[in-house]
């Protein structure tokens, strides 16, 4: 039995009339007739009535139409499917984020962006530290992922950035500093400094640390964070101060003023990142958007 044969006697049975059927289906009447009598053949009954002015359903084609029906739109939704995954337009993309790009508006402006162009694709995201993130990416596990540069192994994959940010000073509000909008980080060489692990983003790691050392901060004087949104509430607990990207000001936190750093050397990129060879068409569409945005 071939789909075309249910096709057409679909299109026989909704119209009553074998030329209004030819007609909507593009085809002359011959053909129809004689395919639809290949099926009855097939079957081993009629499922038409011939009559002078149209045709009706027998008994075994209207107990037959609903079958017939729901597999002719079956085998379109399967079609528009495989068409949609083939042009990137539905199906999934797998999408990370690092942990410290949570509160980049741009970022989820282009997420909210691609969702409504491209309602019927599904979006898995996690959120990881920059370590696990790259390794899922270079590992095929994620399409495609939002990291925070610099990063030293992102140099593997190809990278568009999509925003910069300045680097903040976060005090505690009684801190002696909170007053003043701009502050040297020489300024606050004996606090102790609040650090998110190394391996959240290792570059970008460095970078702080070696800026905070030519400032005058001691190697001994850093305390640790689970995450760098983490390090905000210990800088607002009262136990030491924290650099942070400027997305993270949008936190509000009663204990915690936000200050920018004079003469200030410390920005940060945030990236999207895609493995070099063969990627998905969601990520070109979402390239694609990135490339609007920056128009």
């Amino acid at each position: 039995m071939e789909l075309r044969h249910l096709r057409y006697f679909v299109a026989v049975a909704e119209t009553l009339h074998f030329t209004r059927a030819a007609e909507m289906l593009g085809i002359s009447q011959p053909p129809l007739s004689q395919q639809i009598q290949r099926l009855e053949h097939e079957i081993g009954t009629p499922l038409l009535k011939r009559m002078t002015r149209g045709v009706e359903l027998t008994d075994a084609g209207s107990a037959f139409l609903p079958d017939a029906r729901a597999i002719v739109q079956l085998a379109d939704h399967a079609l528009e499917k495989a068409r949609g995954v083939a042009r990137g337009i539905s199906g999934q993309m797998s999408l990370g984020f690092a942990s410290s790009v949570a509160f980049c508006a741009p970022v989820f402006t282009l997420i909210q962006c691609f969702q409504t162009r491209y309602p019927a694709m599904e979006l898995i995201t996690r959120e990881e530290n920059m370590a696990l993130l790259m390794q899922d990416l270079h590992e095929g596990l994620l399409d495609a992922a939002f990291i925070r540069l610099p990063c030293e192994s992102s140099k593997a994959f190809n990278l568009k950035v999509v925003a910069t940010e300045r680097m903040m000073i976060a005090l505690p509000a009684g801190h002696r500093l909170s007053q003043q909008r701009t502050i040297a980080l020489s300024q606050l060489a004996e606090e102790t400094l609040i650090m998110f692990p190394r391996e959240v983003a290792p570059s970008l790691y460095e970078l702080i640390v070696s800026t905070c050392l030519r400032a005058g901060f001691s190697d001994t004087g850093f305390r640790q964070a689970p995450q760098i949104a983490s390090s905000l509430a210990m800088a607002g607990a009262g136990c030491g101060i924290a650099l942070v990207p400027a997305s993270l000001c949008c936190v509000s936190h009663p204990q915690l003023v936000f200050c920018e750093i004079e003469d200030n050397t410390l920005f940060t990129d945030i990236a999207f990142a895609w493995r070099r060879n063969h990627p998905a068409k969601p990520v070109l569409h979402l390239l694609s958007l990135i490339g609007e945005a920056s128009d």
